[in-house]
């Protein structure tokens, strides 16, 4: 059954399939449609997870294996298989077909991919597949079509804006939707909650001095202990709320956590970039980093982001742009002992 991606949801709160394959060259769609199928199935009882990387030597005999036992302690799962080139092959065909002819009471198949040739349409696997699940085909948007997705994806972050406005910012992103998600994050931490005249969003956006709190982020992540420095005492120079820098600073080292533990379980990092939708700009940064912190380093900068968050609040005693400065610090991979605008004094070794 071949769905659109409007009827997704609806589909998933009537009944769940027992396989789903997602796939098209936009990567943010592809992976929030999986998301979302993983949330329903996670809600009907499909607890436990078991994912499949498709990559270069792949052994399609392990997921033959997967299908055919039963899962551990009788929980029901997911099993989440990655086909980046929606090419299976020949063992990758015949595992496909043999799992959409009979698929296990106790599993739901989730393959996400990239776009599917025409001639792979028309193949055995992927008729069975169509037959006996859903296909969910994602498409690049443009036009009307892309400035209703920023529309709505604007009103998930209580913002909304006029025609100009959605021009504007459709001109900007040339339909590029991770691009398109950051910057309606942007706008959302500059601007807030609210309605923005098609104007003055065009000046958010523009003007690319206020977004220097996005620019911090990039920088600790590239371990630039020094720039980090100058940049947080522009911030407190401009006026911009520390809670607001926190924010985007906690939101990275959560990400950082996440990806971390996975890396620590053997998973790739091309797999593991993949699956967190990290935007191509910005994969050098993020790899960079979790080659530099270990996982309990992060989950200590968590901590002391915590604390920042207690100073912030008048909670415990401290200064705001310190306690910043430490966290800075702590994911350039640097240990300090300096204030914010002073010449820094690092301790430590540098990256």
């Amino acid at each position: 059954m071949r769905i659109r991606l409007n009827q997704l949801e609806g589909r998933l709160k009537d009944n769940l399939a027992s396989v789903y394959f997602v796939s098209g060259d936009e990567p943010l769609q592809v992976g929030e449609s999986a998301d979302t199928i993983r949330t329903f199935a996670s809600k009907a009882g499909y607890t436990t997870r078991e994912v499949f990387q498709v990559e270069k030597g792949f052994n399609w005999n392990h997921f033959d294996y997967a299908t055919d036992s039963l899962s551990l302690f009788g929980d029901k799962r997911i099993l989440d298989l990655r086909l980046p080139s929606a090419k299976p092959g020949n063992d990758g065909a015949k595992a496909l077909l043999k799992y959409a002819e009979n698929p296990p009471d106790d599993s739901i198949l989730l393959v996400t991919a990239g776009k599917v040739a025409a001639s792979s349409q028309k193949s055995k696997w992927f008729q069975a597949l169509d037959k006996n699940g859903v296909i969910l085909q994602v498409w690049p948007l443009e036009g009307k079509q892309l400035r209703e997705w920023l529309k709505q994806r604007m009103m998930r972050r209580g913002l909304q804006t006029d025609e100009v406005g959605l021009v504007y910012l459709a001109s900007r992103v040339e339909g590029n939707l991770l691009a398109a998600a950051q910057e309606i994050e942007k706008i959302f931490i500059l601007h807030g909650a609210g309605n923005i005249a098609g104007g003055t969003l065009a000046e958010l956006v523009a003007n690319s001095a206020r977004f220097d709190v996005f620019k911090l982020m990039d920088t600790v992540l590239h371990g630039d202990a020094v720039r980090a420095s100058k940049i947080l005492f522009n911030l407190k120079q401009e006026g911009i709320a520390p809670p607001i820098i926190l924010w985007g600073l906690m939101k990275e080292t959560r990400l950082l956590v996440k990806m971390s533990v996975k890396k620590n379980q053997g998973q790739s990092l091309s797999h593991i970039i993949r699956e967190h939708n990290v935007w191509e700009k910005r994969k050098p940064l993020v790899i960079r980093a979790l080659g530099r912190l270990r996982t309990q380093e992060l989950k200590r900068i968590l901590k002391q982001g915590a604390q920042s968050d207690r100073i912030m609040k008048g909670i415990d005693k401290g200064d705001s742009w310190d306690a910043l400065l430490t966290v800075c610090m702590g994911l350039c991979g640097l240990n300090m002992g300096c204030r914010v605008g002073r010449e820094p004094e690092f301790i430590g070794n540098g990256p």
